[in-house]
């Protein structure tokens, strides 16, 4: 049984989890989690926005927000940090991160707790580890121009970024989910796609959105998306919905809710998502990843990338490994060449 399963995750879950994530970043931070022996497949390369991902293993925003651990060598193809805001902010009130070990989830109203632009691309220009680095953006709370926030994050970081998000999906910003619909987005879009253009290196920009969409909201997302011209949609973010299958005794608390039971409605939303597309856009899939199972089946959904968080704090490091390796084997044994081959296979 692996070492974090055995002793260093159950002590870091007997400590409050936002301390104990904090704990875990400084580790990788210092280098003191040891160095994975990754498991690289030619089958697990994927070729986008002329970016080369030796896999399509990603870590999603929030697990390293301020960009501390981009150093941190554990087998993923690509990290994401974030989300940044222009301003430091604290986020909400303390605690504000709860576990639901019976669920396998997490819930989180953090609030977009972060460093700010300028602390956070200092750490970026002065990384050592050439992982592809995708950088998510947010506004700050008290923020009176939201849409001018994510220009200036596009501004801070088009030359630091492999690829820039735009988040407009958390639940613990007031009034950030209004973005979503059909006017706020465009023109939130065509602003930030001309700030991105107007750049000296022009980075990929995507749209991170949420689980809680009605088929409505989904086809007006898809339709301004593919109008506006954007590079991708990552589906989804957190979910404020709470299932009936929860039990555990956190299951109450406000915030998003992450992990196991995010997995259904977000590759549900994913699966729409390339639909209505008509696989026109790359899909980043994030939402209750545990497996290579999971993984696969995201990808089928119409997933060219994606990404886990909340089962690395109950599984550890070496999840990475095993999912490679498990995805590996499901693309080869189902015939396809590469994870390219694979995308949306469920909708042909």
């Amino acid at each position: 049984m692996p070492l974090y399963n055995l002793f260093v995750g159950p002590a870091l879950r007997l400590l409050d989890a936002e301390i104990a994530h904090d704990i875990a970043i400084g580790a990788l931070k210092r280098g003191l989690v040891p160095a994975a022996p990754s498991f690289e497949d030619e089958v697990l390369r994927v070729a986008l926005w002329g970016l080369e991902f030796p896999n399509p293993i990603g870590v999603a925003a929030g697990f390293d927000k301020n960009a501390e651990a981009v150093d941190a060598r554990l087998g993923l193809g690509f990290m994401e940090v974030g989300s940044v805001t222009p301003r430091p902010q604290p986020g909400n009130p303390k605690p504000r991160l709860f576990r639901l070990p019976a669920d396998g989830a997490v819930i989180n109203r953090l609030g977009f707790n972060n460093h700010g632009h300028a602390v956070v691309a200092g750490r970026i220009k002065r990384r050592r580890q050439r992982i592809i680095l995708g950088v998510n953006l947010g506004r700050n709370k008290d923020s009176v121009d939201a849409v001018e926030d994510y220009r200036l994050g596009v501004e801070a970081f088009a030359g630091l970024a492999d690829y820039l998000v735009i988040n407009v999906s958390s639940p613990n910003t007031p009034g950030l989910r209004e973005l979503q619909g059909r006017d706020q987005l465009g023109g939130l879009l065509e602003t930030v796609l001309a700030a991105r253009d107007s750049a000296a290196r022009k980075p990929p920009l995507l749209l991170k959105i949420a689980p809680d969409l009605h088929e409505a909201d989904m086809a007006d997302i898809a339709q301004v998306a593919l109008d506006a011209g954007v590079d991708g949609l990552i589906a989804t973010n957190t979910t404020v919905a709470r299932p009936d299958t929860l039990s555990d005794s956190n299951r109450a608390q406000a915030g998003g809710l992450s992990g196991r039971p995010l997995f259904e409605p977000s590759t549900r939303v994913l699966s729409e998502m390339y639909r209505l597309t008509g696989g026109r856009l790359t899909l980043v899939g994030v939402g209750g990843v545990a497996s290579g199972a999971d993984a696969y089946a995201k990808i089928r959904a119409g997933a060219s990338l994606v990404q886990l968080y909340t089962a690395l704090i109950y599984h550890g490091p070496e999840l990475v490994e095993r999912i490679k390796r498990d995805l590996a084997e499901r693309l080869r044994g189902d015939g396809f060449a590469s994870v390219t081959d694979a995308v949306g296979a469920d909708h042909r």
